[in-house]
């Protein structure tokens, strides 16, 4: 987001932010042809959901890098990301159990797919079938569901 001076026509220039303590916060910018200046102040929802975003008031000071965005997505990832699943002792799903969670409606399918893995996973069961689910259900009281 930029802001415009409305007479020059020119992208207005940060000067000052400030964190007054209260959750608010508060930016000035200034149009460096005319020197008209503006104050943005927001409140602390806005704050909030500012910070969590990331933003960075008054601009970047260096160059954007090549693949910036990629390698900070993948700065912190998840070291095993590419680990063999067999070896992780994940269990296997047959196709009979990959088309029974098909039918599970896509919103829950991740938490049904879960339970059913740690399940399997607890008992030492390699691979989920139709029949183990139907166990799973039973056993943990999930047949009216």
């Amino acid at each position: 987001m930029k802001f415009l001076c409305v007479d020059c026509d020119t992208q207005m220039t940060f000067e000052e932010r400030a964190l007054p303590g209260d959750g608010t916060l508060a930016v000035q910018f200034r149009c460096p042809t005319c020197g008209r200046t503006v104050a943005m102040l927001t409140n602390p929802m806005e704050t909030q959901l500012v910070s969590s975003l990331g933003v960075q008031i008054g601009g970047r000071t260096v160059p954007e890098q090549p693949m910036e965005l990629v390698r900070s997505a993948v700065e912190g990832g998840k070291g095993d990301a590419f680990a063999d699943r067999e070896a992780s002792g994940a269990p296997r799903w047959d196709d009979g159990a990959r088309e029974r969670l098909a039918r599970v409606p896509s919103f829950v399918r991740g938490m049904v797919k879960r339970i059913y893995a740690d399940y399997a996973a607890e008992r030492g069961i390699g691979v989920i079938t139709p029949d183990v689910m139907d166990t799973a259900r039973r056993e943990l009281g999930l047949e009216g569901m």
